[in-house]
């Protein structure tokens, strides 16, 4: 198959995942392409994506696109019109609220027909707070792109739940077809000599709830007298504004930023991860420490539960900075050994549940049934 992806930031889980699928898809002998934004990324993701480009066989496209609607909404979907004449893909995959938005909308009359399109929320849209007035526009405009859509491919049953409740019903395909990991991630982790006590990995925003584990170490500090150390990797539009709460918390000399890097060499630098999350859907940062048996401390959101399992009672409410303080507390003060058996039970989990090649596979299965239901060989 000839299979375009669309998204808009080559950043976080949506981006390792259409990594994942498109080099999986690539081994597979299918015909892909990539269309995202070009603003985006920073060096990291210039450089993955020229190592990937070669494969690429229907391109790499890289043009401005804003996260919020804007007037280069208008200018980037020209730009993919002319990326779907000319690549003439059996498939248009599209992640996502924007990416979601442009692959659904883009027509090229008299192709159309020739083309499915899926579509993988990956959180975007369906974590606005509902019955807030974005969560009522964005639902609305979910409403009118499904009849765009020929097969849903669902990350976690938290979103489907989402679509269902908020969006509706549906007659076109819907499969869930969780987020996978490969088998060298269960390696064990090299330990640094001298770890932080806790490392947060993700981006910099809002949604991340970065600001509740200041506040929270911060509270640690003030009312235990314990003084934590953080290593926090990742970048994003808040990251000046997490300085100056680390300053104004107390807890600056005991935090440290770090921009983005490898995941497992930067798991090693910390005893405990903490994902203090307010929105997520299936996310990988978890599901790639659960897979080296990095002891964790996250908030019960999302599609996170879904990763813990039997374990996510231990799952603690977003925001609520003493609730996040006393589960570090709790993790932190368990006998290595208790803490480390825990760890790796998760593990044993995760490779049960969560497997890469399945997660492909299961896609371009997905990506055949709306063919066929269409009636294109």
């Amino acid at each position: 198959m000839r299979i375009l992806h669309v998204f808009r930031a080559p950043l976080g889980g949506l981006f390792r995942h259409v990594l994942d699928v498109t080099r999986g898809q690539i081994a597979r002998g299918h015909e892909v392409g990539i269309f995202c934004d070009s603003t985006t990324g920073g060096p990291r993701a210039d450089e993955v994506l020229a190592e990937l480009a070669p494969g690429l066989r229907l391109g790499l496209h890289r043009v401005p696109m804003r996260r919020l609607p804007h007037g280069t909404d208008i200018t980037a979907l020209a730009s993919l019109t002319r990326v779907y004449r000319s690549a003439k893909p059996d498939v248009i995959h599209a992640h996502g609220s924007k990416g979601g938005l442009h692959g659904r909308l883009v027509t090229v009359p008299g192709q159309d027909r020739k083309t499915v399109r899926a579509y993988t929320p990956h959180g975007g849209s369906f974590n606005y707070n509902p019955g807030s007035p974005m969560h009522r526009v964005y639902m609305k405009v979910e409403s009118l792109l499904a009849a765009r859509t020929d097969v849903f491919l669902f990350e976690s049953q938290y979103i489907r739940s989402r679509f269902d409740a908020y969006v509706g019903g549906t007659k076109r395909l819907v499969r869930v077809i969780r987020n996978g990991i490969s088998e060298s991630e269960f390696e064990p982790l090299e330990r640094a000599a001298d770890p932080f006590d806790l490392i947060y990995l993700g981006e910099l925003r809002e949604a991340k709830g970065v600001d509740t584990l200041i506040d929270a170490l911060s509270v640690i500090r003030r009312k235990h007298g314990l003084r934590l150390t953080l290593l926090a990797v990742g970048s994003g539009p808040s990251e000046e504004v997490l300085h100056k709460r680390a300053r104004e918390a107390g807890i600056w000399d005991s935090t440290t930023f770090e921009p983005p890097q490898p995941i497992r060499p930067a798991l090693a630098r910390g005893r405990i991860m903490v994902i203090p999350s307010k929105a997520e859907s299936l996310p990988y940062v978890i599901l790639e420490a659960a897979a080296a048996a990095q002891p964790l401390v996250s908030t019960n959101v999302g599609g996170i539960p879904e990763i813990f399992g039997e374990w996510s009672g231990q799952l603690v409410p977003p925001s609520d900075v003493e609730a996040l303080a006393a589960a570090i507390l709790a993790k932190v003060a368990e006998p290595e050994g208790i803490r480390a058996g825990e760890a790796e039970a998760l593990s044993r989990a995760v490779r049960a549940g969560f497997d890469m090649e399945a997660m492909i596979d299961l896609g371009i299965a997905g990506y055949r049934e709306a063919l066929a239901a269409r009636g294109i060989n």
